[in-house]
C-alpha cells in the first residue's frame, strides 16, 4: 500500500471514531468528521487505484 494510502486511511477511520464520539456525545460537529471520513475515504481509493495502474503499466513496457 503506498504511503500516502495508508495516511488516508489512517484519517478516515479516526475521523469515524472522532464521528462516533461526537454524536454519542449530542453534538453536531460529528458532520464534519463525516465529511473528513468522506474526504479521507475518496483519497485512499485514489491512491490504491493510481498504485495499481503504475503496477500494470510498468509490467506491460
Amino acid at each position: 500500500m503506498p504511503r500516502l494510502g495508508l495516511y488516508a486511511l489512517i484519517v478516515c477511520v479516526l475521523a469515524v471514531a472522532a464521528a462516533v464520539v461526537s454524536f454519542s456525545q449530542g453534538s453536531w460537529l460529528g458532520i464534519v468528521w463525516v465529511l473528513l471520513a468522506g474526504l479521507s475515504s475518496n483519497m485512499t481509493w485514489y491512491y490504491l487505484k493510481r498504485a495499481k495502474d503504475a503496477r500494470r503499466d510498468s509490467a506491460t513496457s
